[in-house]
């Protein structure tokens, strides 16, 4: 279970995204990812100086086409850092979790539409070793 002991109270709808998050991150369940990330969204990284931008369907392919972290035998080690909720329909969320033998540390653009949280921007960043 991910710790949020740092942004306690935060919305429940976010809560649940994030859990939801958290799951697809470790299980890779392609069901679940379909549910997290809007069809729109975009993920964004600068790893070794260079700029990658995976369209949904490019990052949802990539995810789906590897072995997922339960697979390896990896653990569990997830938290939220920081949430700066906007407004009703907007906020950044900033989680950490270790997968692949690294610490990884996200920030998540997430929009209310359709009664529901969606990512709509993923910036990631390996911050050190799991």
């Amino acid at each position: 279970m991910a710790d949020y002991s740092l942004v306690e109270p935060m919305d429940p709808g976010i809560k649940g995204l994030m859990d939801d998050y958290f799951d697809v991150m470790h299980f890779q369940d392609m069901d679940l990812f379909d549910k997290v990330f809007h069809k729109d969204c975009v993920l964004y990284s600068a790893q070794g100086g260079e700029l990658s931008i995976r369209p949904y369907a490019i990052y949802r392919g990539a995810v789906s086409n590897r072995k997922s972290p339960n697979e390896l035998g990896e653990s569990r080690n997830e938290k939220v850092l920081m949430i700066d909720q906007v407004s009703p329909t907007l906020a950044l969320v900033k989680p950490q979790l270790t997968m692949f033998g690294g610490l990884m540390q996200d920030y998540l653009n997430i929009v209310y539409l359709d009664d529901q949280w969606w990512i709509m921007a993923k910036m990631w960043e390996r911050v050190g070793d799991a």
